[in-house]
């Protein structure tokens, strides 16, 4: 700004000086060129009234001064010339001069060399006899004016420049210092000039707008931090180069990468094929999705364009972990075609032996074999049937009536259920403990008891034997049903909860049951929200702690 100001003023300086030197060489010409013509005027007027007294004398006397005088004939004819022989010049009649003086009395005019440095003036008057005196003299054009004063006008400008250089220089910096000194932060509190004031009161205004608009970005920006810092869902933001913008910490923990991944490229954090197509094609089309498995969990991954007045800024990516949704559409799979499957055995069983008896096949001393085997199947059947009912009911979470139960009475009520069962495999039954009352579903806590010892005794070895045990704390219920039986391996313990899950198939058809009896237990002690451990090695039998809060959990 200083340099602006300094040329700016030395600009207009010079241009000052050159219009003084304009204007006062057109005022020292025009002041000369009138005192010339005032002097041949009054040259004139002397000569005239000397001619008039002595004829060509006089003029033969002043031949050599510096005027010209002609003495020309009323036809034009020159008589005399202070300079020229007369004979060989021209006639002067249709001079300008001349003429005006013929006709006029006087006349002048001025003729320019053909180097345009000199003019020459003219001025005639007519005599008495009838002849014109004409008195020529030369003048500087103003060029000539010029080139004679050009050594004092180049020192004259010299320090003329000189001294505007100074002074520009000078007065841009008396300008620009209170301007440097400035306090922007205060624009209020400045008083260095009072035509700034109306625009520091702007600078003002827009520093209190920036500073609000800055805390309301601060804000949301916190905000947002907050929100996507609690999501389990992963966030990624991506500009339209693929340069990360933000990441969550779920995200951070999906891709391994940490918060100095911002402003990287997306290939940094995960260089998957599948990853780089699925955002080109939301790129491309707006949308697109993706299932992938990241450290033994399976997420989906959905990718969406991010657009702005019709101009791509960039994609958003959410992962969401599907882990728990993908067992369940598996396990519902199993679960279709496990009481399809479980359904179809004993319904055929029946058929066929009502087939058998209907179309008098089965000999009379066989047919109380086959009728039992129907009446068999048709139980096992209701059984399936109303452990699936329970399940569902289980599953649908629906309110049930609830009151103080004794888990001590339950347990050796289900024990005496088994008795028969017990004493048919050589097993023996022992309940101990003390009553464990718990603030719970009588129906389902009863369930929990009988199916435990119910499994106790099926996979129990001849001889062995089933403990069952209560005990209690401040807050919970603990019931514990140990075994001696076969065992359980340790690749099938994570799913023996599972709906029809069999760990010897055959073997356990053998001995019957519908396969639902731990999955109705594991259900049964979520809807008290308990928790349930299995402990178990292949021929050393199994130990099954269920644990439950004494009051209802919210």
């Amino acid at each position: 700004m200083t340099g602006k100001i300094f040329r700016s003023t030395l600009a207009a300086s010079l241009t000052v000086l050159l219009a003084s030197l304009l204007v006062i060489t057109g005022c020292l010409y025009t002041y000369f060129a009138t005192v010339r013509e005032q002097q041949l005027q009054t040259e004139l007027t002397l000569a005239a009234a000397a001619v008039e007294a002595d004829g060509a004398d006089y003029l033969a006397r002043v031949r050599d001064t510096a005027e010209r005088l002609t003495w020309v004939a009323s036809d034009g004819t020159v008589l005399y010339d202070t300079r020229t022989d007369t004979q060989p010049m021209e006639n002067h009649g249709q001079r300008e001069e001349i003429r005006e003086a013929l006709t006029g009395g006087s006349g002048s005019s001025a003729r320019y060399s053909e180097t345009l440095t000199e003019k020459m003036l003219y001025q005639a008057v007519r005599l008495t006899d009838g002849s014109v005196l004409r008195i020529s003299g030369s003048q500087k054009t103003v060029w000539m004016l010029v080139l004679g004063m050009l050594h004092a006008v180049i020192v004259v400008a010299l320090l003329a420049v000189g001294l505007s250089a100074l002074l520009a220089s000078r007065a841009a910096r008396r300008v620009v210092e209170p301007l440097n000194r400035l306090d922007l932060e205060h624009p209020l509190d400045n008083n260095a000039y009072e035509e700034l004031s109306p625009l520091l009161g702007r600078v003002y205004a827009q520093q209190q707008e920036i500073r609000h608009r800055t805390r309301d970005l601060r804000q949301r920006q916190d905000e947002f931090e907050q929100i996507t810092g609690s999501m389990r869902e992963g966030l990624v933001l991506l500009d339209h180069g693929g340069r990360i913008l933000s990441i969550n910490p779920a995200a951070q923990a999906l891709f391994h990468a940490d918060g100095t991944c911002v402003g990287q490229d997306f290939l940094t954090v995960d260089r998957h094929p599948d990853l780089t197509a699925a955002i080109h094609a939301a790129a491309e089309t707006g949308h697109s999705q993706l299932r992938a498995e990241r450290r033994g969990r399976e997420y989906q991954l959905d990718f969406s364009r991010i657009e702005s007045n019709g101009k791509v800024l960039g994609t958003v990516l959410l992962a969401f972990d599907v882990t728990e949704q993908a067992e369940a559409e598996r396990m519902r799979r199993e679960f279709t075609a496990n009481v399809s499957h479980e359904l179809k055995t004993p319904l055929q069983s029946i058929i066929g032996s009502a087939e058998l008896l209907e179309n008098g096949l089965v000999k009379p001393e066989d047919q109380l074999r086959f009728l039992s085997r129907i009446h068999q199947e048709a139980d096992r059947l209701v059984a399936l049937i109303n452990d699936i009912l329970r399940l569902s009911q289980l599953d649908e979470g629906g309110a049930l009536p609830h009151e103080q139960v004794s888990v001590l009475e339950l347990a050796q009520e289900a024990a005496r259920s088994l008795t028969a069962q017990a004493a048919a495999q050589a097993v023996h039954i022992s309940v101990t403990g003390i009553a464990g009352t718990v603030f719970g579903v009588r129906r389902l806590l009863y369930e929990i008891a009988r199916n435990l010892c119910e499994n106790a005794v099926k996979y129990n070895v001849p001889g062995g034997s089933v403990t069952v045990e209560v005990a209690e704390t401040d807050r919970d219920v603990t019931l514990l049903v140990r075994d001696t039986g076969i065992g359980i391996p340790e690749g099938d313990q994570s799913r023996v909860f599972e709906r029809f899950y069999r760990v010897d198939k055959s073997h356990s058809r053998a001995i019957g049951g519908t396969g639902l009896g731990l999955s109705i237990v594991k259900h049964a002690v979520a809807y008290h929200h308990g928790t349930l451990r299995l402990e178990s090695q292949p021929g050393k039998g199994t130990v099954i702690t269920v644990t439950l809060p004494k009051e209802p959990t919210e």
